[in-house]
C-alpha cells in the first residue's frame, strides 16, 4: 500500500502557517511550514518539527480541539520517503501542487528547512 501526505493550512488566533504530515509506520510526520507552499518556486521555507499526528488528519479538514484554531486541506497525494534521519528527511511528493523530490533538513539553530532536493 502507497503511503500518503497531506498539507494543511492552519488557522489560529493571531496568525496561521501550514501543517506537512507525511505517512510514516503508524502515524503521520509532522512539520509546521512558516509559508504556504505553493509549488517549487516558492521554496524553500523554514519549518518547525512537531509531534507526529494520527493518520485521521490525512482526511480531516475543520475544528482542532482544545480551541487550537481549524484547519484545511491545500494538498495531498502520495509520498515514497527515500531516507529519514534525526537530522534530515528525503522524500517525493506526487500531490496536486507540490510534486517532486523535496528535502526536510534541520539547521544548527533547530530550525528546519523544507525544499526541493538539490537546494
Amino acid at each position: 500500500m502507497s503511503k500518503r501526505f497531506v498539507i494543511l493550512h492552519h488557522r489560529v488566533d493571531g496568525g496561521e502557517h501550514w501543517d506537512m504530515m507525511l505517512e510514516h509506520g503508524d502515524v503521520l510526520l509532522t512539520w509546521q511550514l512558516l509559508a504556504e507552499p505553493r509549488g517549487t518556486d516558492c521554496l524553500p521555507i523554514t519549518a518547525r518539527r512537531i509531534r507526529d499526528h494520527r493518520k485521521a488528519y490525512l482526511e480531516y479538514e475543520g475544528p482542532v480541539g482544545e480551541d487550537r484554531g481549524d484547519v484545511r486541506r491545500i494538498d495531498s497525494g502520495g509520498v515514497e520517503i527515500e531516507e529519514i534521519t534525526g537530522e534530515s528527511c528525503c522524500f517525493r511528493l506526487s500531490g496536486g501542487r507540490m510534486a517532486g523530490s523535496f528535502s526536510l533538513r534541520r539547521n544548527p539553530s533547530g530550525s528546519w528547512t523544507f525544499a526541493p532536493t538539490g537546494v
